[in-house]
């Protein structure tokens, strides 16, 4: 019974310790979409508030640089997110899957310059999730998996011309992701994480983020227009999809830091 009772505290304790190691790991994100309701019930100001959004998001890159939540190497990464989330929205919105309703001066094509830190945010998460966690990769296929990746990304625009593959897409990245492990660090334990149920994983918490960011007005869906309501289900298997593009940069730039050397280096088994 002794042994049990121990079991029970030991994973409540290994519990505890994951989530807030989760925590740290999305201190950016909560920061981002924290600032974000708060300028929704600011009193007006002469300043457009997706401006003064973007504003915030680069004061909290800088800050999170300055106190280390972030190596040379990880701000890479987020830039490049920032910049690839950014042409993604410029397609999107023209294409009416979601808009940014409100005016602004820092906006370009429906575009406010502050989308992209929406993207950021996933980039920071997995930089932190890879140093906090101690992340290794087993049996990753790195080159199979960056050109599916890079066929997710351009499904997202070519779908709305040709036929939607994002079915083949995830299938083909089950397969070249079988046998992959994720390998990370709670405490003093170790343990390991298909790749392929880490994508589903962050999928849905991604798509759990959506609904809060489109609650506070980050950003509207045509169906949440006239008044907030839940994002599609299928948005989640969309995230799954498309966290597989900042997996692959994250890896590789981490790949590189471990090669050179470099304080960004990463553990790629």
């Amino acid at each position: 019974m002794d042994t049990f009772s121990g079991a029970i505290r030991h994973a409540a304790v290994q519990l505890i310790r994951f989530g807030v190691l989760q925590l740290r790991c999305c201190a950016f994100a909560m920061a981002l979409v924290g600032g974000i309701a708060v300028s929704a019930v600011l009193p007006e100001l002469p300043v457009a508030r997706y401006d003064l959004v973007f504003v915030y998001g680069v004061l909290l890159a800088v800050l999170a640089r300055r106190v280390g939540w972030d190596s040379p190497r990880d701000t890479a990464v987020i830039t490049a997110c920032h910049l690839i989330g950014l042409a993604f929205e410029l397609v999107k919105v023209r294409l009416g899957s979601w808009s940014y309703p409100e005016d602004a001066v820092l906006k370009v094509a429906g575009v406010p310059l502050y989308g992209g830190f929406l993207y950021a945010a996933v980039g920071s998460y997995l930089c932190r999730a890879w140093q906090l966690f101690e992340l290794r990769l087993s049996g990753y296929r790195a080159t199979a998996t960056a050109v599916l990746a890079a066929g997710v990304y351009l499904n997202f625009f070519t779908h709305h011309w040709l036929p939607d593959g994002r079915w083949f897409l995830a299938a083909g990245l089950v397969v070249v992701t079988a046998g992959g492990w994720v390998r990370f660090t709670v405490g003093e334990r170790h343990y390991r994480m298909p790749l392929a149920l880490s994508f589903v994983l962050i999928g849905f918490f991604l798509w759990v983020a959506e609904n809060a960011a489109t609650y506070v007005g980050a950003w509207s869906y045509p169906h949440q227009l006239d008044g907030w309501q839940p994002v599609a289900l299928s948005k989640f298997g969309a995230w799954a999809l498309l966290i597989s593009v900042t997996f692959v940069l994250a890896e590789r730039v981490r790949r590189r830091g471990a090669g050179d050397g470099g304080p960004g280096g990463g553990k790629v088994g």
